[in-house]
C-alpha cells in the first residue's frame, strides 16, 4: 500500500519549493512551520506530518474493517516512533497515552497525600460553605477556577516542557487539560471516601468543598506527573475512545 505520489511522497497539497538557502517554503511564499513568530521546524517534524495527515485521509477512503486496523496500527507505530524522536531531540509533548495517565495518577496521589490527614482541609471546606453570595458559595467557585488555570498553567504556560494541543476534544478543549482535571478529581474524591474524610456523603455539599481542596494538590501533581518525564509511548487515549 503506497501513501503519497511516486516521485518522493509530495501531494499536489504539499508542493513546495526551496529558497532561502534550503529552507523549505510553500508556493506560496509563506514559510512552513513559521506561522506567526514561532521558529522553524525542520524536515523531519514536517515529513511525519505529511504521513499522518495521507493517514487520515486513507482511513476515511478505505470501506474494510482490516484495511482500516492495519492504517491504525501503523499510525500507532508511526506515532511512538515520533514520540521517541521528540524525547531525544527537542522534547516536545504531542501525543496524550495510557503512560501519561498513568503518570498523572501517580503525581496526583503523591502531592494529595499529606493533606489528606490534615485538619485544615475541614476549616477551608467550611469556609467556603460560609461564603455565600445569592446563594452561590463564590470562594467554592474561585477555587475551581483556580485549579483549572494552575493546571493549564503548568501544562501549556511554563517552560518544564513544551505541550502541544493534539486533537482536541470537539476541537476545543485540550485533552491533556481535561484528562489531568478529571484525573486528579478522582484521584481527591477517591481518596477521601476511601479514608473516610467526607463523612460517608452525609452532606454532599460540604464533602465536594472539602475534595475541592485536595483536587488543588491533586491536579498540580498529575500535571507534572504527566509532562516532568516528557513524551511518553503507549496507546494514544483518543484511539481507545474510536475503537469502541
Amino acid at each position: 500500500m503506497l501513501i503519497g505520489s511516486e516521485d518522493g511522497g509530495m501531494t499536489h497539497r504539499e508542493e513546495r519549493t526551496r529558497t532561502d538557502g534550503g529552507q523549505p517554503n510553500r508556493t506560496d511564499g509563506t514559510q512552513t512551520g513559521s506561522v506567526a513568530g514561532d521558529e522553524p521546524r525542520d524536515a523531519g517534524d514536517l515529513a511525519l506530518e505529511n504521513v499522518f495527515e495521507q493517514l487520515d485521509t486513507l482511513e476515511q477512503t478505505v470501506d474494510a474493517p482490516k484495511e482500516r486496523r492495519e492504517v491504525r496500527e501503523t499510525r500507532s507505530m508511526l506515532h511512538t516512533l515520533s514520540a521517541d524522536r521528540s524525547r531525544l531531540f527537542d522534547g516536545r509533548i504531542r501525543r496524550y497515552t495510557t503512560r501519561d495517565v498513568a503518570e498523572s495518577f501517580v503525581g496526583g496521589i503523591l502531592l494529595s497525600l499529606p493533606l489528606l490527614v490534615e485538619d485544615g482541609v475541614f476549616d477551608i471546606a467550611d469556609h467556603f460553605a460560609a461564603a455565600l453570595v445569592a446563594g452561590i458559595p463564590v470562594f467554592f467557585v474561585a477555587n475551581v477556577v483556580f485549579i483549572v488555570l494552575l493546571t493549564a498553567g503548568l501544562l501549556y504556560w511554563t517552560d518544564i516542557r513544551t505541550v502541544e494541543n493534539h486533537k482536541p476534544i470537539f476541537g476545543i478543549i485540550p485533552q491533556r487539560l481535561a484528562g489531568v482535571l478529571v484525573i486528579s478529581f478522582i484521584v481527591a474524591a477517591g481518596l477521601m471516601t476511601l479514608w473516610g474524610r467526607v463523612e460517608g456523603w452525609q452532606e454532599p455539599d460540604i464533602a465536594l468543598y472539602r475534595i475541592s481542596v485536595i483536587w488543588a494538590a491533586a491536579a498540580f501533581g498529575a500535571a507534572l506527573g504527566d509532562i516532568l518525564s516528557g513524551p511518553s509511548g503507549g496507546t494514544e487515549v483518543r484511539e481507545l475512545f474510536d475503537r469502541s
